[in-house]
């Protein structure tokens, strides 16, 4: 499907519906994923922005000069690759208002399942839409930039940064960005605290596994975060400057299912996804559990947790010299493993 909804984005141009920006024009494209193909005369400066570090790599693979968070502005024209989460997709049409010059054009498109409808609703009761198309099983709208930015404002005051429980940044996008999520409390809840050495997180996500384990192992000297999300790395980054001052720590953007890790570990633990699309995808997560043993030491302990019918077992028996099962509710199972 976002293949798809790839291609809706580019029809209005294509229809000639929306005129193709002029060659030399600064064009902003927001959430841009892989696979996207530009219309024959679109010879206008892209300035593509993906924070998700995997699709990151791949659209930087053809010599596309991606950022990982929108730069400058006074843009001719932005380009919005809408996807499921609605916070997300609302904040990126505020960062493109105000990324544009007044009276530029915003061209958003998006996947009927993912919601694109109403988003289009939503955004026409903040700035008249200029028109619509629907091509693709999906929807591109697009619109101009008003004078004024009370439209983005409104945008940003829905979908605010939040302060979960009192200690964590988080903000729309980020996974289990409004609450502690649970599987990660419940590994928390079964971690030793007797961790020694060097550690490292695994899927850091916003730093609430990594908080935890400075909080509960006092023996903990080195403590690193890898994470594939730019923004939620960069979130982590703050909620963790008040934790361990005493302990180094580093903070690695990166993919770990292809970005080899340098450092050795005595302790590893995560969280990690098991899908990007709608559909579970074990494999993600098996990825997982052969970096982590590459990356610890002889002797070095993986923790993780995950949903109890993905069948990690045997990537932990193979991966391993042992492992077991430290606990389980009724969606997850910790589980933990030595090299």
């Amino acid at each position: 499907m976002p293949a798809e909804a790839l291609k809706t984005l580019f029809h209005p141009f294509e229809a000639e519906a929306v005129a193709l920006p002029r060659t030399g024009e600064r064009v902003l494209f927001l959430g841009a994923e892989p696979g996207f193909r530009l219309p024959d005369g679109f010879e206008a400066e892209l300035h593509v922005v993906q924070g998700f570090r995997p699709y990151f790599r791949a659209l930087q693979a053809p010599g596309v000069v991606v950022t990982p968070q929108a730069e400058g502005d006074g843009f001719g024209m932005a380009l919005v690759f809408a996807g499921r989460h609605r916070g997300l997709n609302e904040l990126r049409i505020a960062q493109a208002l105000e990324s544009v010059a007044p009276g530029g054009l915003i061209v958003i498109a998006g996947g009927k399942d993912d919601g694109i409808a109403s988003l289009r609703k939503r955004i026409d009761e903040l700035v008249p839409l200029d028109g619509h198309l629907p091509k693709y099983h999906g929807i591109a709208f697009w619109l101009r930039r008003p004078a004024d930015l009370a439209a983005a404002q409104k945008l940003r005051a829905a979908n605010p940064a939040l302060l979960v429980e009192g200690r964590f940044h988080t903000a729309p996008g980020m996974f289990s960005f409004d609450r502690i999520d649970t599987g990660s409390r419940l590994l928390v809840e079964n971690l030793p605290n007797d961790l020694r050495g060097s550690v490292a997180d695994f899927c850091a996500g916003w730093g609430y596994l990594a908080a935890e384990l400075v909080a509960r192992s006092p023996g903990i000297l080195a403590l690193d975060l890898h994470e594939a999300d730019f923004a939620s790395l960069e979130a982590a980054k703050l909620n963790l400057a008040g934790v361990g001052q005493s302990i180094t720590r580093n903070f690695f953007w990166t993919d770990l299912l292809s970005e080899p890790v340098e450092r050795r570990y005595d302790a590893i633990v995560m969280n990690p996804p098991f899908h990007r699309s709608r559909a579970a995808e074990p494999e993600i997560g098996a990825g997982m559990i052969r970096a982590a043993a590459k990356a610890l030491k002889p002797g070095g302990r993986l923790f993780m947790v995950a949903n109890r019918q993905l069948p990690y077992e045997p990537i932990l028996s193979a991966a391993f010299s042992s492992h077991a099962e430290l606990a389980r509710d009724g969606m997850f199972k910790v589980l933990s493993a030595r090299r």
